[in-house]
């Protein structure tokens, strides 16, 4: 695995000014988010004010530079800004990962500058992003599509559906991947962007999950809808590479958010350990429970230096193919065990919705499915490593 050379004394150390800027996202989750975590999920729907919230503290805009109104910092900041929202709600945690890891980074690195100058400045204001790559018949497969672009004049013209789309309905922004020649394979996708208002463009069915509930997840419907030849995000038959491209990025977003949902479970078991009492002591005090509690520690250390590495590869120029898929395996399968034995140390406290756990729990299950399967991430890493 190749490891950057940082400044760090270790991996998991930040700078002064990203304890700064992860303290503030702390606070924020703390004062803001934590108190409707469980409103937004019994109803299925993020808290508008959270959203705005979000574009005011400039954490929707990350990477964004600041003449268009971004932050203008690096990748590195967006994976912290995403482990912190996640420790309280991993729902919110994955709308700020999918606008800045997938919707900006693909426009930052295949935009035109007519693209940045048009839609930046909304990014980082106001409005959300989405990335549409799923359908019916593609998941893993993910250049089996069956969603058609075609030239009409200087427009394209989109028919088809898209599955599973996050953000769909919030989303003001979606970048869409549709085939403009079914004959040639992946090398006739291509990748677009869709305003919401567009003709004949309409949101379709909210599913209803089992968890990171108050995130939407949305079928999107495309009946002729017109696209003008300025909105084709790099070239025509070049989508499979922005869409491998900037997944390998979001990889790293998504262990991200496994981590910090890993860490906010273990946060609110410690607690509780020390405040239970079972036979005249805590149990917190009982060996049994203290070598789970190291276990899971460790567990989660090792994916924080897994997920920093990768972003910080990232952030360096270097390669992190590899390194991407290992941290969200690893990330994304430790969470779900992780969750799994908090719940335990919960007792019947945890399989209750009034204690916080058992939504993470639900939470953690998605880690291992989208943005590539861990059987996906394993066959990556296997091909690198036989390469």
């Amino acid at each position: 695995m190749t490891v950057v050379n940082s400044n760090h004394p270790a991996l998991s150390t930040l700078s002064e000014q990203e304890q700064l800027f992860q303290e503030a996202v702390r606070d924020f989750a703390t004062s803001e988010i934590a108190p409707k975590v469980s409103e937004m999920d019994e109803a299925r729907q993020m808290d508008p004010a959270i959203v705005g919230q979000l574009f005011e503290l400039g954490l929707m805009g990350i990477e964004i530079p600041e003449e268009f109104g971004g932050t203008g910092a690096d990748f590195f900041t967006s994976v912290l800004v995403v482990e912190e929202l996640s420790k309280v709600d991993p729902s919110v945690g994955v709308i700020v990962d999918v606008q800045n890891t997938l919707v900006i980074n693909a426009l930052l690195r295949w935009g035109s500058d007519d693209i940045k100058k048009r839609y930046f400045p909304r990014l980082a204001a106001d409005t959300v992003g989405a990335y549409c790559l799923s359908e019916a018949g593609s998941g893993s497969d993910a250049f089996a599509l069956s969603c058609r672009a075609r030239q009409d004049g200087d427009d394209w013209v989109i028919a088809g559906q898209k599955m599973w789309i996050t953000n769909g309905k919030e989303a003001g922004i979606f970048l869409v991947f549709a085939t403009v020649d079914p004959e040639q394979g992946y090398k006739g996708i291509t990748a677009f962007i869709v305003e919401k208002d567009a003709d004949g463009f309409t949101v379709g069915k909210k599913e209803d999950k089992l968890g990171i509930r108050a995130s939407s997840t949305c079928e999107l419907v495309f009946d002729g809808v017109r696209v003008p030849a300025e909105n084709v995000l790099g070239e025509v038959g070049k989508g499979y590479k922005v869409a491998i491209e900037t997944l390998n990025e979001g990889r790293i977003g998504i262990g991200a958010q496994m981590l910090g949902l890993a860490q906010g479970a273990l946060d609110h078991t410690v607690r509780y350990v020390q405040e239970r009492e079972q036979f005249g002591r805590s149990i917190g005090s009982f060996q049994g429970v203290q070598f789970q509690l190291a276990e899971m520690a460790t567990e989660i250390e090792a994916a924080r230096l897994l997920v920093y590495n990768a972003a910080r590869l990232k952030d360096a120029g270097l390669p992190f193919l590899k390194e991407a898929a290992m941290a969200k395996l690893f990330a994304s399968e430790s969470a779900q065990r992780v969750a799994s034995r908090c719940i335990d140390l919960f007792g019947g406290y945890g399989f209750t919705r009034e204690y916080p756990v058992e939504k993470l729990y639900r939470d953690a299950k998605i880690g291992t499915i989208y943005e590539g399967t861990s059987n996906m991430q394993k066959q990556t890493i296997a091909k690198m490593l036989l390469k």
